[in-house]
Parts: structure tokens; sequence; C-alpha cells
């Protein structure tokens, strides 16, 4: 029978390894332009011509594969590494796939592009450590048309880590941490978080592809497990104006591929932070690309919803808004946390495309090293206090405040092109483009409300 290994994922896995543990059908997986999960599904009797590359995609019919109808299909080419048996449907496995087109890796393919870049890392003899904290709401229809959490108890105006919340939502969240934990996940903790049936899962860091593949996969599961118990699980960054957003911190770091040694950490740093000199070049060149970087790690009219200082509720919003960096200090857009030895990325929310978001900030993080960038001093203050002069004296920007300003900055940056391909870059602008002018045009409740007998 097949093996659990450190991943979470099924090592030597075979037919017959498949067919012990009761799995009846496969999914031959990969991801669109926002990073939902697609597949072919077929029966594990067909496991060495899927393995091989027998499924095909018709890319004109999804979101963000630059394909003409006239064009080839896509092939899905499935990572054995990557086989995961459904825990809430055990007869099923999911294999995450990298896209292939006329005999070779399609270049526009989320997965491949990712690959492209852990291929340059691998030269240096690197290995990106990669973690993402998934925040999301559990909610419910209503009658209405609206939503509201599971929860019936009156709402807190600070509901962060209240208990009896957390308790009433155990059914579906112990079913989903078990279900992590039984993949290999090592979740240590979760809780309820500050927005109405909000909460936050903390689990183990992966290599970079692993991570990637392992949060498009928690992305349908938390879904699939809130469905049982008469929810769902929306990765929309901000559903409620008036109550935080949910984000997915990217923690990332470099570390030598053949010991494991994490390259950047040093207890010894002179900033405080307990940074290497590597690391420090790593985080300049991603603050030196960081809105183009928005574009990717924040993708959606919403996100820069979530992206504000202050709104509607009282006090700080706690998501970041400038382009800097600094200690245990949660102003700033890259935090360092308080061991160090790694950088945390906290505009990165969780409707983003996790390849494609990591493929651009470790591009960064290469140039910065290959350049020999330093990101200056790190900000220790709180950087929300500061006024737009004592900014502009730190020489510190804001990050894109819409959509719109998000994806000209990626259009802009000559390492945006070079990451996605030309094929992708194009895409990604022009669907990113038409999002926000079908924004632009919809009329919204707030306008009614407004102007309809305003004159």
């Amino acid at each position: 029978m097949a093996s659990q290994n450190a991943a979470g994922t099924t090592t030597g896995v075979t037919q017959e390894s498949l067919v012990a543990q009761g799995v009846q059908f496969l999914m031959a997986s990969y991801v669109d332009l926002h990073g939902v999960s697609k597949c072919k599904m077929v029966p594990v009797d067909h496991f060495d011509q899927m393995m091989s590359g027998s499924e095909l995609f018709t890319g004109a019919a999804l979101d963000g594969v630059p394909q003409d109808v006239s064009e080839e299909e896509v092939s899905a080419h499935p990572d054995a590494a990557s086989c995961k048996v459904l825990p809430w449907q055990p007869d099923v496995a999911w294999f995450a796939s990298d896209l292939w087109c006329r005999g070779k890796p399609f270049d526009a393919g989320a997965r491949n592009i990712l690959k492209r870049q852990l291929a340059r890392l691998d030269k240096l003899g690197y290995r990106m450590n990669f973690g993402i904290e998934a925040e999301f709401f559990v909610l419910r229809d209503t009658p209405d048309g609206g939503f509201e959490p599971l929860s019936t108890r009156p709402h807190l105006e600070k509901p962060a880590y209240d208990v009896v919340r957390l308790l009433d939502n155990k059914p579906w969240i112990g079913e989903l941490v078990n279900a992590m934990n039984k993949l290999g996940w090592g979740v240590y903790s979760f809780d309820h978080e500050d927005g109405i049936g909000q909460f936050e899962i903390d689990f183990k860091y992966f290599d970079a592809l692993t991570m990637a593949d392992n949060f498009v996969f928690f992305r349908m599961m938390a879904h699939e497990i809130a469905r049982k118990h008469g929810g769902f699980a929306t990765f929309m960054p901000k559903p409620y104006a008036d109550r935080a957003g949910s984000g997915a911190h990217f923690n990332i770091s470099l570390a030598d591929a053949q010991t494991g040694r994490n390259l950047f950490e040093d207890k010894a740093d002179p900033r405080g932070c307990k940074i290497s000199k590597l690391g420090y070049q790593f985080i300049a060149g991603v603050l030196q690309h960081l809105p183009a970087i928005c574009a990717v790690v924040a993708p959606t009219v919403n996100s820069y919803k979530r992206l504000i200082k202050q709104g509607s509720m009282s006090g700080f919003t706690w998501a970041p808004v400038f382009c800097c960096y600094g200690n245990n200090n949660r102003t700033n857009t890259i935090r360092i946390p308080l061991a160090g030895g790694r950088m945390e990325l906290r505009a990165a929310d969780s409707a983003c495309n996790p390849y494609l978001g990591a493929a651009m900030v470790l591009a960064a993080g290469l140039e910065g090293i290959e350049q020999d960038l330093d990101p200056g001093d790190p900000k220790t203050d709180n950087m929300y206090r500061k006024t737009p002069a004592e900014l502009a004296e730190l020489g510190v920007r804001t990050l894109p405040r819409t959509l719109e300003e998000a994806t000209a900055a990626f259009a802009e940056d000559p390492l945006a092109k070079a990451v996605f391909g030309a094929e992708m870059f194009e895409t990604w602008i022009d669907y990113k483009n038409t999002e926000w002018l079908r924004y632009l045009n919809h009329v919204s409740d707030w306008e009614k409300q407004r102007y309809l007998k305003f004159f």
C-alpha cells in the first residue's frame, strides 16, 4: 500500500495501492487563472493512461487559458507525488497536474509558471519553504438571498478568539482539521477570527510547489466539508464591509537544498530582525516589485476593500497598505515574525492563485539576490499613524488602492512578463481590466440607496 510522506501526499502511488485503499475514481486536476481546481475524472483502472496525459481539455472553455477554440487541446499530466485521497469522499483520489500542449509543458499553465521559477532556484542550490495562513469565512444561505454565520449567537463587536463561537462551529471545523491532519499537514492551531463567522487554521509549511497544491486542495476541501454541515466556505477576501477581511499571508524562506538549513536565519543580525543578508536581499527584491505582485496575490475587485487602513469599523483594519517591511510589526506589508528566519507577505489574500503568487514573489526575491539589493532599515513604528509627509520623507509608497491600479502596475513591470510569459501576461491583463470595467458598470445597492431619491 502507498505510504504518506511529510508533505501529506502519497508516495509510490500505483493503481494497485489506490484500489487497496478503496479508491474507485481519479481526478486529473489543474487550475484556471483563479487557482480553482478543474479536472476530468476517470475510473481507477484508467490509471496508467491518465498518468501519461490522456485527459484533454479545451483551453478556450476556461478562464485564463489563452487558447482559441480551434487550437490543440491541453492535456493534464498528473504529479504522482501530489496524490490525495479525498478525506470526505475516500473512493476518489485527486492529483495536481501540469498542463501540456503540443508535446511539451504549456507555457501559460499556472503550475508550470511556478516550476520555471523553482528551476532557477534549484540551479542556485536553494529550496523555497512556503507556508500560507488560511483565513476564510464559513456561512450559510438565508431565505432572503443573503448569508449569515452558522452560529446563531448575537454578533460581538470583537469576536476574535471567542470560545463559544468556535465551539458552535466545532462539528465542521473539527472534521476539517482532522482531514488536514490525515493528509499529514500538521495543524497546530485554529481559532475564530475578527470577522463574523471567520476562521483561521494554521498548519506546517512545505516546499513551494507542494504548498500551492495543498492550498488549492484546501479551499475545495473546506467548502465540501462545510457544505456537509449546512454551510459554505467563502474565500472572498471581504464579505462584510464593516469587518476584517481574509488574508492568506505568505510565509517564505529559502533553505539549502541539500541540508535543509534555513538561509534566511541570522540570530546575530545587527538590525534586530534575525534575518540574514540573503534574506534582506530577497525582501528588497519583493519590495521593489510589490505593486505588481499585489495584482497577483490580491487579484479581485474585492481584495482592495480589505487593503485599507481604516474602514467602517472602529480602530485599524490590521491590513497592509504601505510598501515597507519591519520587525514583528503588523503595520508593514512585509513582516518579520519575532523568531526571525522568514518573511511574511501580508498583502496576499485567500482568493489568490497560489502558483502565480508564489512565482511572482520568488522571481522578485531572486532579483533582489542577483542585484545585491538592500531594503534599508526595518520600520518599527506604527506606520498607520504616519502622515503623508512623514511617509514621503521615509520613501514609503502605498500599495495599489484598486484592482485597476494594481493591474496597471503589473502591466508596467518587466518582471511580470518575464514570469508569466507573453501569452499569460496579456491574458491576465485583459481579464483583469475587463473585470474592473464590469465592476465600474455595475449599479450597486449603495448607489441606489444614496441617489435614487436624493435629488
